[in-house]
């Protein structure tokens, strides 16, 4: 699959998570395997530009591979200011959010709320591409409702308005993540357009993500909630894809290391009071996945030091039975 210049090594990608895919995140990710990551939405919105949050979004220093990054807003001119401005800090691909179904987004009119309005969908994407040079990218999901599916008509539009490549999540905006991701949707449109369609939406294993590829005939995969406390997830999706056969499980040993350096650089990023609190939800992730003690997130979100934090850690896995096997 290629999108504008830049050609995909392999079919994954790391969906934008507003509050999880931040520049180290992303690097994690990119290291196991992930051909490209997007970005936390930015808003378009340039008066919140100065924000803590904001600048951190906003930062992809020393990011490997293609920095793609994602806009979220509702009036085409900001939106086409945002695209440009982020163009002119680095950005080799802009992604416009309409697939958000976060009630603070879509209250504001933004997010999947657009889907809609094809008509502001239509001058927003016209505008934007009107106003940079980079590959610019769309994400939907396939409507407002059930009721309402549109995904179709929304990306007719955004091949006639020259969209380098449509990313699809298989819910409605009424959906939001619950229930389960249907793909004829998707199938439906990458019959009846000529984009790169990727479709996003419930892969969490290889052979999972051999059936939406075989089902849709997407071009590609959008990995998003699977891949937390999972970075390695796209190594093993990218390895069933080609052989057909499961990645061996990473040995305890690798998790630790990988989570303590995941850690290191949250606290190195962020400062280490946000970088403290940021790091929570992460070790959430791992823990859930690699324990059964519900008890340790609790001990460990009490943690207020970055040495104490990386100890624990550090403790946890060195006293896990499964460790001690290996």
């Amino acid at each position: 699959m290629q999108i504008g210049p830049y050609i995909l090594v392999n079919p994954t990608i790391l969906a934008p998570m507003a509050g999880v895919t931040d520049l180290p995140f992303r690097k994690l990710c990119k290291k196991f395997g992930a051909a490209m990551a997007i970005s936390e939405m930015l808003t378009s919105d340039h008066k919140l530009w100065h924000t803590q949050k904001s600048q951190k979004r906003m930062d992809h220093s020393d990011e490997p591979g293609v920095r793609w990054i994602q806009i979220a807003g509702s009036d085409p001119l900001q939106m086409a200011q945002a695209a440009k401005f982020n163009q002119e800090q680095g950005a080799q691909i802009i992604d416009i959010n309409m697939g958000c179904p976060a009630k603070k987004v879509c209250n504001k009119a933004a997010g999947s709320a657009l889907l809609a309005h094809p008509q502001l969908v239509r001058n927003i994407l016209r505008a934007v591409i009107d106003a940079t040079k980079v590959p610019i990218t769309l994400k939907i999901r396939t409507g407002s409702d059930v009721e309402n599916r549109n995904a179709l008509d929304i990306a007719q539009i955004a091949e006639q308005e020259g969209i380098s490549a449509l990313s699809i999540h298989g819910r409605t905006r009424a959906c939001r993540f619950n229930g389960y991701a249907e793909y004829e949707t998707i199938r439906l449109v990458k019959q009846q357009t000529n984009i790169p369609i990727i479709a996003n939406g419930d892969i969490t294993s290889g052979m999972i993500a051999k059936q939406v590829l075989q089902s849709t005939q997407a071009d590609a995969l959008m990995i998003g909630r699977a891949a937390q406390g999972n970075p390695w997830i796209f190594n093993e999706i990218n390895h069933y894809l080609t052989t057909g056969e499961q990645l061996a499980s990473l040995k305890q040993e690798k998790v630790a290391e990988v989570l303590l350096q995941h850690i290191s650089e949250l606290h190195q990023f962020y400062g280490e009071y946000l970088g403290i609190r940021v790091a929570r939800k992460h070790v959430g992730w791992y823990l859930s996945n690699h324990f059964q003690e519900k008890a340790l997130k609790t001990t460990f979100n009490q943690i207020n030091d970055k040495m104490n934090q990386l100890k624990f850690i550090q403790k946890i896995f060195a006293d896990s039975p499964l460790a001690q096997a290996s």
